[in-house]
């Protein structure tokens, strides 16, 4: 663990979080979400982080173990057809990870998913966070859609709300 790690993150605020992710970005990500859930029978949840807590910083938690836990916690995992793709975005650290649950991660794999978050940090590399996590919606759509097309009545199983914790 890097002292300059430990730094960006107790030096994180709130502000940060909103400079980058104000409402009217939020509002279009649950907007992309909702146009997304209308083409397929998967679910995609989005949430921004602005920093760890001391403890997990400390003991050295990554992103992606942090997003391992926040899928959990959110439940996408609880899915009819297991298929919820939750997309994370750790702000201190300018890392994005996609946790997808294994009916659509056998399907996709660990090397597209990696493709679509370094897409989304070059974009946010550039300040563009909201064109960013919108096309990044945009690629798991294009996977959700060819895995698993919509059939019939759909019911949204999680909510499409963005969440900053």
């Amino acid at each position: 663990m890097s002292m300059e790690r430990i730094v960006r993150h107790l030096m994180a605020t709130k502000w940060m979080v909103k400079r980058a992710f104000p409402a009217n970005t939020l509002t279009s990500i649950d907007k992309a979400i909702k146009e997304s859930e209308a083409a397929h029978r998967g679910e995609i949840r989005f949430a921004v982080e602005g920093a760890l807590h001391i403890e997990p910083l400390l003991r050295g938690q990554s992103a992606r173990e942090r997003a391992i836990d926040v899928f959990s916690q959110l439940r996408i995992w609880d899915t009819e057809h297991n298929n919820g793709v939750l997309i994370y975005v750790l702000l201190a650290d300018r890392d994005v990870e996609i946790i997808a649950d294994r009916g659509i991660h056998e399907k996709v794999g660990a090397q597209e998913w990696e493709g679509i978050c370094r897409s989304m940090e070059a974009a946010f590399r550039q300040a563009d966070f909201e064109g960013g996590v919108v096309r990044g919606i945009q690629a798991v759509t294009q996977h959700l859609t060819r895995h698993f097309p919509p059939i019939g009545d759909d019911r949204n199983e999680l909510p499409d709300k963005p969440i900053v914790l």
